[in-house]
């Protein structure tokens, strides 16, 4: 872990999204120092299935030993940001540090994208980090070692990471653009713009709420992306700016090689992040055993034994419908609903389905006996979704199971 030196000490640092996930691991990292934090979000009330409030955020970063602000902050509302802007200068009397983290994400295609969904993602992400970043940068060019920091990604101008959700690219690379932008036209200045972004899945409670407990063992914790944070944010922000980081990168280059302490289940194999070549989803980083070969049974088979697993409490659990449209050498129409009874399988397609999954059989196959995931085929484009991502990450948890069983 990178250690705590004290160099934040006194600090404001104004960070969005903060009541859950990253940005608070990052406010407990920083109040470690002493750091004044300002937790700029949303989430005023207990939200009925994430935890955590700017309250209660304000409450733990005071625990760990800095001062804190909670503000009630819609990021995409210019009122509100100047508001806590100001709310911040006068109580800690300046800001040095911004960090850019709320964000929103709908990896939707083009044609399942509204434009409500389309407008959300671009005023949080984009515009919300723009508005951020003008508000906070007055109070930045009067601090001693100004930092803007945004969580996004390197520009990778790849299709790849274009086709499947153009929408939430664009979004982020938002983001990316204000670094890109920011850093240069600041530099005189001396106020560091720099992103920070994953290797690796990062296992936080809105991932649980997407995906349930299945995706934990494929992922690390928030821990990395807070230490590679601070590492950056003790940087001299003159000699140290217009970076595009990564997590692991910035923890190898001071000497923190010990990364499994960061993984949920150490030694397990983890789950590339979207935009990284350099991890692309085609190549998983593996620690530990291979996964068993696909089963010659066929598709035939799979859905057999699919049958046989249905339960009550497995429809309670997913509640969606599914059909799969296969190609290959197994060609064919399957469906799997689990939205009533002990849910059903069959070989025919289905009226308005929740979620409708393309691809080729031997990836099919795959996918159910654990040697290909479903969140990798899908960000190389070999599995294509439409309808609903949320019910498309809940059917993990079957193949898990059916991983389990050996199929």
């Amino acid at each position: 872990m990178a250690a705590n030196t004290g160099k934040l000490a006194g600090k404001t640092i104004f960070i969005t999204g903060a009541s859950r996930g990253i940005g608070k691991a990052i406010a407990l990292k920083v109040a470690k120092d002493g750091a004044n934090v300002v937790i700029a979000a949303k989430t005023a009330d207990p939200h009925p299935k994430l935890p955590g409030t700017i309250y209660t955020a304000s409450e733990e970063v005071q625990k760990a030993g800095g001062n804190a602000l909670p503000c009630i902050v819609d990021i995409r509302n210019e009122d509100q940001v100047k508001e806590a802007v100001q709310q911040a200068v006068s109580k800690f009397g300046g800001i040095d540090i911004l960090i850019n983290n709320a964000s929103a994400i709908s990896l939707t295609s083009t044609l399942a994208t509204s434009m409500k969904k389309y407008d959300l993602m671009n005023g949080i992400n984009a515009r919300g980090t723009y508005l951020c970043s003008q508000a906070c940068l007055p109070y930045l060019l009067k601090s001693k070692n100004p930092h803007i920091l945004n969580l996004s990604p390197p520009l990778n101008m790849s299709s790849i990471w274009f086709k499947n959700h153009v929408a939430y690219t664009m979004a982020k690379y938002g983001m990316s653009m204000c670094v890109l932008g920011m850093a240069e036209e600041f530099k005189e200045q001396g106020v560091a713009v720099n992103a920070l972004w994953p290797r690796t899945a990062i296992w936080t409670a809105a991932m649980e709420m997407l995906g349930g407990q299945d995706g934990k063992s494929q992922c690390r914790k928030v821990d990395i992306m807070s230490d590679a944070a601070y590492v950056i944010l003790t940087k001299d922000s003159r000699q140290f700016t217009g970076n595009f980081c990564i997590d692991d990168e910035i923890l190898k280059s001071v000497g923190i090689t010990d990364l499994d302490q960061y993984a949920c289940v150490p030694g397990s194999e983890l789950l590339p992040d979207f935009f990284l070549d350099g991890s692309s989803p085609e190549v998983k980083i593996t620690k530990g055993k291979e996964a068993p070969p696909a089963s010659a049974s066929g598709i035939s088979s799979t859905f057999k034994q699919m049958d046989a697993m249905l339960s009550e409490d497995l429809v309670q659990d997913i509640k969606a419908s599914y059909q799969f449209d296969l190609s290959g050498s197994e060609q064919g129409t399957w469906y799997l609903d689990l939205k009533s009874g002990k849910g059903s399988v069959g070989q025919t397609a289905i009226e308005k389905p929740d979620c409708i999954m393309s691809c080729d059989s031997q990836l099919f196959l795959d996918m159910f006996v654990g040697k290909a995931s479903p969140t990798t085929s899908f960000m190389t484009g070999k599995l294509k979704i439409k309808g609903d991502m949320k019910a498309a990450m809940k059917l993990e948890r079957l193949m898990g199971k059916m991983k389990k069983s050996k199929l």
